[in-house]
């Protein structure tokens, strides 16, 4: 049994890109017969496996999932890998060299640390528009600074959590998030097709801080997250506020720790009408982005508006 699982869910990945995260894998400095490697293919049609080498790893698979949509690529994930530690890895990401080395020594000198992260920087493939900033944490992109931080279930979504690029579980942790995923109580709307939804990773992070253990940000684990052009559109980017932003709310909803009353769908019209002036969504891409983003919030705000 190897002491670590990484899973990489993928849907019709970019080969560039996915090998770039295979070579931050094989450059690990924890040897690779100490941990297992695992790709969920979520249905893609490109053939992307073809294109593969894994004869470097002695311990790969490739499992289909037919279901559709990234929590059931990661449950199945969940449920092959054998690792105590189970690190997710998206087909974007290029950790470093000693991140799995270091994930475990985390784990073992803090043993009420459910699931931890660190910081993910940006490696963008084109130059970014100069207000891009602003949105780095709907990109998966953050750093927090050099200082560890760490927190416990009090009834809110703390700072500390990881991020679900790069974020190492272990696996003890994770029984109340898999057995509320496999009784069906889920409706946290997740990346699905084309849907640009989330959730997922901060309802993992809730289930295990609610189970009683810890989460935090530990500086010395560093990803790049890989950024194309065509995340940087403002299309693409206010598409992705909108609708990570209603998921968001959705989530808080259903763990009772929303902060914000529920509104009407004629009062979530009215405040989307205001906030078209609030942010002058005219004005630049920025500001259009923090409009949608704005709609995105009173959707999930709106009374009886589960998540599909």
């Amino acid at each position: 049994m190897a002491k670590l699982s990484v899973i990489i869910p993928t849907y019709n990945p970019d080969t560039a890109r996915l090998q770039q995260t295979l070579s931050a894998l094989k450059s690990q400095s924890l040897p690779a017969n100490q941990w297992e490697l695992i790709i969920i293919d979520n249905n893609s049609s490109n053939n992307f496996r073809q294109q593969l080498n894994l004869s470097w790893h002695p311990a790969v698979q490739i499992i289909d999932e037919t279901k559709q949509g990234l929590t059931y690529a990661r449950l199945k994930g969940f449920n092959e890998s054998t690792g105590d530690i189970i690190v997710m890895v998206d087909d974007d990401n290029m950790i470093e060299g000693g991140y799995l080395e270091k994930a475990l020594s985390i784990f073992g000198q803090n043993p009420k640390m459910g699931a931890i992260g660190g910081r993910s920087i940006p490696l963008f493939e084109t130059n970014p528009p100069e207000w891009l900033w602003e949105f780095y944490g709907s990109l998966a992109l953050r750093d927090l600074g050099d200082t560890p931080l760490t927190a416990a279930w009090n009834n809110q979504y703390p700072i500390a959590a990881p991020i679900g690029a790069g974020m190492a579980i272990k696996r003890e942790a994770l029984s109340s998030y898999l057995e509320k995923i496999t009784q069906g109580k889920n409706n946290i709307s997740d990346r699905l097709g084309n849907s640009l939804s989330s959730g997922g990773d901060n309802d993992i992070v809730l289930e295990i801080l609610k189970g009683g253990w810890q989460v935090g940000y530990f500086p010395q684990l560093i990803l790049q997250h890989i950024i194309p052009a065509q995340r940087m559109h403002a299309g693409y980017l206010a598409r992705l506020l909108n609708n990570t932003n209603k998921s968001w709310v959705q989530l808080l909803q259903s763990h009772d720790i929303n902060p914000w009353q529920q509104i009407t769908k004629s009062g979530a019209a009215l405040r989307k009408a205001k906030a078209w002036f609030t942010y002058k969504a005219w004005k630049n891409a920025a500001a259009y982005i923090k409009w949608q983003g704005a709609c995105g919030m009173y959707d999930g705000l709106i009374k009886n508006n589960h998540a599909q």
